[in-house]
């Protein structure tokens, strides 16, 4: 009997069942494992947003779609469109290059697309991928509001305020105007050119449409204030429009 006491005391008791653990445990790592899957999905989707909400309310990037600010801007060029630039008070100056919405000054007629391209146009046009809305423009201040703006004086100068001034920014060989035109700004609009003038549809066109060719400072998007690529044409926008040197002579 002994013996078998002996035997019965070490007989070892039964393993437990590890089942649930180790179930548990397959279960965490799944997760963790889907976790880090969808990890690069969500850091990608929340860099979109916030470059999507800074596009809408700070800085844009603007993609030139035309010819009409050579050599200025060129086609393809990227701008940096700074949209709290007017937004506490301050109003667009002569000379600043301003990307605006035509609708009502340029644009008189319903732009119609399709919801979905729509969409992905003004996504791609936000991050400076796409061409933007075609009611979008980019043109130079030449007049603000108040201002009498002439073309052209005996030597084809464009006046303002009875001054002639100095155009530096033109494209090469092209002429201020070879439209002739007379007008008191508006308060709250702006009269805009482009800098190729000869390729340039601006106020000049649109002088017997409402408005008189002029643009609503609050339909203004922004200032473009830096070419940010190609990066060999890196630089700053900034051209203040200045009296001629002996413009009255």
């Amino acid at each position: 009997m002994d013996t078998d006491v002996q035997l019965t005391e070490r007989d070892p008791s039964p393993a437990p069942d590890q089942g649930p653990e180790q179930g548990s445990r397959f279960a965490r790592f799944t997760a963790r494992s889907a976790g880090l899957r969808h990890r690069p999905v969500t850091l990608l989707a929340l860099c979109l947003a916030f470059v999507l909400l800074l596009s809408a309310f700070v800085a844009q990037p603007f993609l030139i779609p035309s010819s009409s600010m050579e050599n200025t801007l060129q086609i393809g060029d990227r701008v940096l469109v700074n949209k709290l630039a007017y937004r506490f008070g301050t109003e667009p100056a002569r000379g600043d290059v301003v990307v605006f919405d035509g609708t009502g000054s340029f644009v008189h007629r319903e732009q119609g697309e399709n919801p979905v391209t729509g969409l992905l146009r003004a996504t791609g046009a936000a991050l400076g991928l796409a061409r933007p809305a075609e009611t979008d423009y980019v043109k130079r201040v030449i007049g603000i509001g108040g201002d009498h703006v002439t073309c052209c004086d005996e030597r084809g100068r464009i006046e303002v305020n009875g001054e002639a001034v100095r155009e530096g920014y033109l494209h090469p060989g092209d002429a201020p105007s070879s439209v002739t035109f007379d007008i008191v700004v508006p308060e709250g609009k702006l009269w805009v050119m482009g800098d190729h003038r000869a390729r340039s549809s601006d106020s000049r066109d649109h002088l017997g449409d409402p408005g008189g060719g002029t643009v609503p400072v609050d339909k203004v998007i922004g200032r473009a204030d830096l070419i940010t690529w190609p990066v060999s044409r890196w630089r700053t926008l900034s051209a203040p429009i200045t009296a001629a040197a002996g413009s009255r002579g």
